[in-house]
């Protein structure tokens, strides 16, 4: 059987990907005004017990990697941004129970939120991996090809664990914003043949690496799960770099051509302990 790179018809046209934690973004309007309504002493009193249960779910020990993010948004969007890194979906879906019996939820009104899974598109290896199970001799999707791919998977995973299974960064700013890749009649991703995706995808790649210095991004799947194809998160010391990086990134091809964006959130970082003074009007 020939190399896939020598028949092209053979080669599978989907990207191998390794998938992670599981994520979570929420987005809250606050309401002001039944706030203010409330007396001062029960205003305390819902604050403290709001820092007390997001301590528990920032971390689960002081010296814990962090795994809930709080965040005071910008713009009319909304208030509070939460992004929850979790090791599953239920585990997901037990912080948005645990954050709803706080009192302080009373007061929150979800305007916006999305579920993703941190993703690696493995465009770089996954021709190796293809060309490496078709010199063996295997046919494509054959129960010993399929193992081949899986063992390939495996060692990837292993050795981009910190990649896969991040803590949310401790950086002061917040970008994030949801995006897909065009399916119209005249410009679709999908029928790009692959080694053209691959060539595009890594020059796309080199402009996020020029960055990696003063912005960590983390890129999550979203197919299937919610109505984009991808969610980006963005964080950075300087805001100005968020918008920076996605000019230039304009200019790509990738993104010129071939992507759709979303609505933009921006947050500043809020330490849960400073909580009790946002409540009170001081970030």
């Amino acid at each position: 059987m020939a190399p896939l790179s020598d028949s092209p018809a053979a080669f599978p046209p989907v990207p191998l990907t390794l998938e992670g934690s599981s994520l979570l973004h929420q987005f809250f309007r606050f309401n002001w005004t039944a706030w203010r309504a409330c007396p001062a002493e029960h205003r305390a009193q819902i604050g403290s017990r709001a820092v007390a249960a997001l301590k528990s779910m920032e971390r689960n020990s002081a010296d814990a990697p962090t795994r809930t993010g709080l965040y005071s948004q910008l713009g009319h969007k909304g208030d509070l941004i939460f992004v929850h890194f979790r090791e599953s979906f239920e585990a997901l879906n037990q912080a948005e129970l645990e954050l709803a019996q706080t009192e302080l939820y009373d007061f929150l009104e979800l305007r916006h939120s999305y579920v993703s899974v941190v993703e690696l598109g493995l465009y770089e290896s996954t021709r190796k991996t293809y060309e490496a199970a078709s010199a063996k001799g295997f046919a494509t999707h054959s129960p010993e090809w399929q193992a081949e791919v899986d063992a390939s998977l495996q060692r990837g995973a292993e050795a981009m664990k910190t990649r896969l299974f991040p803590a949310v960064p401790e950086s002061k700013y917040l970008c994030f914003y949801p995006m897909d890749r065009k399916r119209g009649e005249e410009k679709n991703w999908y029928s790009v043949p692959f080694a053209e995706r691959q060539r595009m995808m890594h020059l796309h790649g080199l402009i996020g690496r020029r960055y990696g210095d003063v912005v960590k991004q983390i890129i999550s799947g979203s197919i299937g799960m919610d109505d984009w194809e991808w969610g980006v998160d963005l964080f950075a010391e300087d805001p100005v770099v968020f918008k920076k990086l996605i000019y230039e990134m304009r200019f790509d091809e990738v993104s010129a051509v071939y992507a759709l964006f979303g609505q933009f959130f921006l947050g500043i970082r809020l330490p849960v302990e400073k909580l009790g003074g946002w409540l009170e009007g001081r970030l």
